[in-house]
Parts: structure tokens; C-alpha cells; sequence
């Protein structure tokens, strides 16, 4: 009889140990994919922009110190998605990707304010369109970015709560994932308004 208490005992343990490994597993392949859909947002962005300044280069072609801060602030933000894609929730990824995109946005707000000044850029088609576009995208980022926040959240917790926080390290989750959080977060809450 008591060995049929220990060989239940034991067998509770085993796959509570189990259900925890899995959990954590989960979580973490949810705030991955979350990432996954931040990226596709942001590479959608930056596709956008090389359009955006050839539509705008034709009219304000002395502005080129903007245009090209546009380009060279893309080119970080590309470099930082791709350190950020091989490791999501890397607090130094995350970090890097972050300030680029800071960079990012107050070139693209440059820009903006240059191209206020021609109407006739304003008024052109194309660059209505790509603004459109572009708002559309920087409102997808924002809920794609919401959504790994919440995953990784929920990753983090789950991971620091008891029993799962005495096995966690075992199974290779010892660090907590980091939040994509923007650097001007009061800034970055509304996304940058691009009007032509």
C-alpha cells in the first residue's frame, strides 16, 4: 500500500513537472510568434520608405541632409530588426531595436515637417497614398508590439511564479524575456502623423 502511494505521489510530480515544461514552452513560442508579426509590420515600414523619399526627392530636391537622415534611420532600424528577429525577448536586441526605431520616427517626423512646406508634394498622389499606407502599417506595429507585450508578460509571469520559478532554469528559461518598449514611450504611443 505504501508503494502505491509513492508510485502515485511520484507519478503527480512527474507530470506536474511535465505541464510546467510545456506551459513554459508555450509561452514562449507565443511571444516569439508575436515578435514574428512585429517584424512583418516593421519590414512592411521600411519598404515603404525608400518609396517615400523617391516620391518626395523630385520635389524637394535641396532637402537631401533629410532625405538621406530617412534612409541611413531605416537602414538602423532594418539592422536592429534583424539582431532582434535571431533573439526575441533579448533584452540588448530588444534595446537596439528600440532606439532605432526612435530614430526612425524622428526622421520620418523631419520629413514631415519639410514636406508641409510644398503643397504641391502634399497634394501629389503617390505620396498620399504611401502616407496612408504608412499610418496604416505604424497602427499594425503598435498592435503587433501590444500583442508581445502581452505575451511576454504572461512568459515572465508564469515563469516567476511557484512551482514553475524552482524548474524554469532547469529547463533553459532562466533569463525573463524583455518588453519592446520605445525609448520616448509618450511620443511612440501615437503613431507618427505623416500627412502630404
Amino acid at each position: 500500500m505504501s508503494i502505491a502511494i509513492i508510485l502515485v505521489i511520484l507519478a503527480v510530480i512527474i507530470f506536474m513537472t511535465i505541464g510546467i515544461y510545456n506551459k513554459l514552452v508555450t509561452l514562449k513560442n507565443r511571444f516569439e510568434n508575436a515578435f514574428s508579426q512585429i517584424e512583418v509590420q516593421l519590414k512592411r515600414r521600411y519598404d515603404l520608405i525608400p518609396n517615400l523619399v523617391e516620391t518626395a526627392k523630385a520635389y524637394i530636391s535641396h532637402e537631401r541632409e533629410t532625405l538621406e537622415a530617412v534612409i541611413q534611420a531605416r537602414n538602423q532600424a532594418m539592422q536592429g530588426l534583424e539582431a532582434a528577429s535571431a533573439s526575441p525577448g533579448n533584452p540588448a536586441a530588444m534595446l537596439d531595436l528600440s532606439q532605432a526605431e526612435g530614430l526612425l520616427s524622428g526622421a520620418l517626423g523631419k520629413l514631415n515637417v519639410v514636406v508641409e512646406a510644398y503643397p504641391d508634394l502634399k497634394a501629389n498622389q503617390n505620396m498620399m497614398q504611401l502616407s496612408e499606407e504608412l499610418t496604416s502599417t505604424e497602427n499594425k506595429v503598435a498592435f503587433s508590439r501590444q500583442a508581445f507585450n502581452d505575451a511576454v508578460t504572461m512568459y515572465n509571469t508564469y515563469k516567476q511564479t511557484f512551482p514553475p520559478v524552482a524548474l524554469a532554469g532547469m529547463f533553459g528559461h532562466s533569463e525573463n524575456a524583455s518588453l519592446l518598449e520605445y525609448e520616448d514611450s509618450e511620443a511612440m504611443q501615437e503613431a507618427p502623423k505623416v500627412s502630404f
